[in-house]
């Protein structure tokens, strides 16, 4: 099991241009859509626990998804192998910094890299809004939170805590609403 996911982390790390929403995307398509391991709804819990603790997200998802399946060491399994690849070409390429730094060939790959990655992510992205929210409510808070970001530039980690309380406060109602009729 650990090879098993060294080896899957391994190929992520590998294709995943662009920061951590390549990689959402990579195990959505894996996980989500063919092994069916984890549902939309699981992996964009991931993703926020990820995205919300210290560090890279890419690294924070790898461990957590790997703790997940197969305990402390499967999450170290995955953080290495997600690691492994970048690593790598991370030491090739400041070997030879100054001979990559104004070489218009790499930066040309590297302009194309990124359109090609852009479609990925905003499908990964898409298919998680869809699966995100499971009450009406939950739209318009994460509105709210986009403009409270983007416009009035709130700390996230404000967002996050806010975001969580009105999640609980949307949910405990709901909650109440189902039971009140149920009852009835």
């Amino acid at each position: 099991m650990l090879a098993k996911l060294y080896m899957q982390f391994l190929t992520f790390g590998a294709f995943t241009f662009g920061g951590g929403w390549s990689i959402v995307a990579q195990m959505k398509a894996l996980y989500v859509d063919r092994e069916k391991s984890l549902t939309d709804e699981e992996l964009l819990d991931i993703t926020s626990i990820g995205r919300s603790l210290p560090g890279t997200m890419i690294g924070n998802i790898a461990m957590f998804y790997g703790h997940r399946v197969a305990g402390f060491w499967g999450g170290v399994a995955c953080m290495f192998g997600m690691i492994t690849v970048p690593m790598i070409i991370l030491i090739i390429i400041t070997s030879f910094y100054t001979a990559f730094q104004h070489n218009i060939w790499v930066a040309s790959a590297m302009r194309g890299v990124r359109t090609a990655v852009a479609p990925v992510i905003l499908s990964a992205l898409m298919g998680m809004i869809k699966s995100a929210f499971k009450f009406p409510p939950c739209y318009v808070i994460a509105l709210a939170m986009f403009g409270l970001y983007f416009f009035m530039r709130v700390n996230p980690i404000w967002l996050v805590v806010i975001g969580a309380v009105l999640g609980l406060i949307v949910c405990e109602y709901y909650e109440r609403r189902s039971l009140n009729n149920a009852s009835a």
